[in-house]
């Protein structure tokens, strides 16, 4: 599906991290929208997705100037205190649009200059790799943490069709970890997988974060079922996959393969 690809020049970037993001001062967005149009997508249920008045996903806005304002406000910000920064929250800032416009590997090079206490790169994208000469700078610093919500490739299709391959990023977190790069895998949301997925993340990560729509939404799940994702499951049969029994299923299975301080439950997961 094409993209409508615009362009903003915003006022600020870091915004205080609140809710879920209490843990970091800092969120971090270089885009506005995500072309990966994750189905359960809660940001589809936010202000930003809800008064644009186009489906969420089928648009994109660049931020212009990026990597100016944000060496000047994490100059501003790190004479408060220390500075923790989450990228992203509400977009995926290694989506296509990336490829071409490189605002995140621009914002990369201000932090490696400048570095901040902590940075959190959330993404389920490939693309993440070629910033392995960025990464590698900010040393114990950084932390990618990939999504790998589940290790069927049919799940990935079938709720999120336009993100990655579930190979292509395992693939990228072993180039990561190769490359000395701290990682994790954030299996949020829970989907459907084989009884083999621990032990297929044992061979990627020495580092778990599992995560369900009731706890990862931002709502005690109201944003998920709002956006009806249980249908999506039901012609399947797959509706224990839906629930909070999911997230017992899962954990059991991981607990066989990763040691206590290696398995982390939603929010811990993702603090610094």
């Amino acid at each position: 599906m094409e993209k409508l690809i615009q362009y903003s020049t915003p006022r600020s970037l870091l915004n205080k991290g609140t809710g879920f993001l209490a843990g970091y001062s800092h969120s971090l967005n270089p885009y506005t929208g995500c072309a990966f149009s994750c189905s359960y997508c809660y940001v589809r249920q936010m202000p930003v997705s809800v008064f644009r008045q186009a489906e969420w996903g089928t648009w994109v806005d660049v931020k212009q100037g990026a990597s100016e304002l944000l060496r000047r406000e994490l100059q501003r910000a790190k004479k408060r205190g220390p500075v923790t920064i989450f990228m992203s929250s509400s977009t995926d800032p290694y989506q296509p649009i990336e490829y071409k416009e490189r605002v995140t590997r621009s914002l990369l090079e201000v932090m490696v200059s400048d570095p901040p206490d902590f940075l959190l790169v959330q993404t389920r994208s490939p693309l993440v790799t070629r910033d392995i000469d960025l990464l590698k700078q900010l040393g114990s610093k950084v932390r990618v943490s990939m999504t790998v919500e589940t290790d069927r490739d049919d799940m990935r299709k079938l709720f999120s069709p336009e993100a990655p391959p579930i190979q292509a990023r395992l693939r990228a977190l072993r180039e990561l970890a190769a490359a000395g790069v701290p990682t994790q895998a954030a299996v949020a949301p829970i989907l459907p997988s084989s009884e083999a997925f621990a032990s297929v993340l044992r061979e990627h990560v020495t580092r778990v974060v599992l995560d369900n729509f009731e706890l990862g939404d931002g709502s005690g799940g109201k944003r998920t079922r709002r956006l009806g994702i249980e249908a999506l499951y039901k012609p399947l049969g797959l509706e224990h996959w839906y629930g909070a029994q999911a997230l017992d299923v899962l954990t059991k299975r991981m607990q066989v393969y990763f040691h206590e301080d290696e398995l982390f439950i939603s929010q811990k997961g993702f603090e610094p």
